[in-house]
């Protein structure tokens, strides 16, 4: 297993040991706790030198998203590598039935992904609780607040970037990873963020479980580059909105 260099994930060089633990976690656990099988990261000597200090050997890190998304034996051929994070986040997206273009940027095809799960998530809120998510985000008229309105305040909260795209990425990847590998964030929320997850985490859940069961699980792969990409996507828009933070003072 060889890290392919990639414009795509290398910002992990940036990320801390805590920052990291969470994607480390779901790369070499399963639901239940236990060591998958099909993982490389833990036969690493830098991981067994390193682990738990995961910033020291991120580019393994890396590799193992790369060669999840794979062929096998085209990792074989390659020497040991993988593919690009573009072409998993892709096949990722394709396979959940994710609309997106190709062509767009990888924050952008992210951004898409996680909509696709908000908006199967909206679709059986009840309208008090589309009230009150829209009102946690400052839509200031909630009344008679529909989905689709809403689904079009978190686009437009996804396209502006900052701590508000960051605060609803961590949202509901929250709870995709609760229903995926069966622990949330590994973060201290504020209480605002606590209460607005409070509402979304029944609807995520039942989201990404239609998700979940609608892809073909037989193939271990995808229980693995499903949430991986998930958790790059939180880790990006966190890491964009440490960075915007930083320039404004």
């Amino acid at each position: 297993m060889a890290y392919r260099y990639d414009d795509d994930l290398q910002f992990l060089k940036d990320c801390t040991d805590e920052q990291l633990e969470d994607l480390v976690y779901l790369l070499t656990h399963d639901k239940d706790g236990e060591t998958r099988w099909t993982e490389e990261l833990t036969t690493n000597e830098r991981y067994k030198s390193f682990n738990p200090k995961h910033s020291k050997y991120w580019e393994d890190i890396a590799a193992e998203i790369q060669c999840f998304g794979g062929n096998t034996f085209a990792t074989i051929f390659r020497g040991g590598k993988g593919v690009l994070y573009k072409e998993v986040l892709c096949d990722v997206c394709d396979k959940i039935k994710v609309n997106y273009n190709k062509d767009s940027k990888t924050e952008t095809i992210e951004n898409n992904l996680l909509m696709k799960i908000l908006t199967d998530a909206l679709e059986s809120m009840s309208p008090e609780q589309i009230r009150e998510l829209g009102g946690e985000f400052g839509v200031k008229n909630t009344s008679g607040l529909t989905s689709q309105a809403l689904t079009g305040a978190f686009q437009a909260i996804f396209k502006a970037g900052g701590f508000k795209s960051y605060q609803l990425t961590a949202m509901i990847v929250n709870q995709v990873m609760k229903a995926l590998i069966g622990r949330g964030l590994s973060f201290a929320a504020n209480g605002t963020l606590m209460r607005t997850m409070s509402v979304l985490a029944g609807p995520v859940g039942w989201a990404i479980t239609g998700i979940w069961t609608a892809v073909d699980i037989g193939s271990t792969a995808y229980r693995v580059t499903i949430p991986a990409v998930i958790q790059i996507a939180y880790l990006r828009s966190q890491n964009s909105a440490n960075l915007a933070s930083e320039l404004n003072f």
